[in-house]
């Protein structure tokens, strides 16, 4: 089973169109144009029914306390816990990739639709979570809404892009499915899996 981020190499850091947020040279970041990248992949095992592509940062803090707070720091050692960024199932497999910009072409306030489209069933990311009580942009975040770390993290963050070959047409998720509820219905049903990675960072000092 091969699957490849055509965007970006295999362990390399993200580029920033792909990206929530950005450097900025005034301040510290600002908004990215948040595309999602191209992917592409082949030689999915026989029996294969359906697809997930999930993009999943565990190298969050666990603890929000010091995030992007001036004069203090995210230790690279603080305890850290998994955002997803990425959730789409039941992908058909007739379906061999998807281009750039295609599950998401800028930044939506108040989140993009979860549910059907042409390429699967779209789940909330956990931007959904992290807006919650933002007038301004709180809602439901569905499909692909890309990196934005804290600015202050001493931690450089890993973006898994994770691609699952399942044994069934359908997981039978429906409305705001988080990625925990992906995990557990594909539980016994995964035939194989790939993943690629890349890197993201908007501390300064990492760069």
């Amino acid at each position: 089973m091969k699957f490849e981020v055509l965007s970006f190499p295999n362990g390399e850091r993200i580029p920033g169109e792909f990206a929530f947020c950005i450097p900025s040279d005034e301040g510290h970041v600002q908004l990215g144009k948040n595309l999602s990248p191209h992917v592409r992949w082949s030689d999915i095992p026989q029996g294969t029914k359906s697809l997930v592509l999930l993009c999943v940062d565990p190298d969050v803090p666990s603890v929000a306390d010091d995030v992007n707070k001036e004069g203090r720091k995210v230790p690279i050692d603080l305890q850290r816990i998994d955002f997803y960024h990425w959730l789409l199932i039941d992908i058909p497999t007739n379906i061999k990739e998807m281009v750039k910009g295609q599950d998401s072409n800028g930044i939506t306030a108040h989140g993009k639709p979860v549910g059907q489209v042409g390429y699967g069933v779209r789940g909330i990311n956990d931007y959904t979570n992290w807006f919650a009580g933002d007038k301004s942009m709180e809602g439901n975040y569905g499909g692909y809404d890309g990196p934005c770390p804290p600015w202050n993290d001493e931690r450089l963050h890993h973006y898994h892009f994770i691609l699952y070959a399942l044994d069934v047409p359908t997981l039978g998720l429906s409305g705001s499915f988080t990625g925990s509820d992906v995990k557990n219905a594909m539980k016994g049903h995964i035939l194989g899996q790939a993943e690629w990675v890349g890197t993201y960072t908007l501390n300064k000092d990492l760069f």
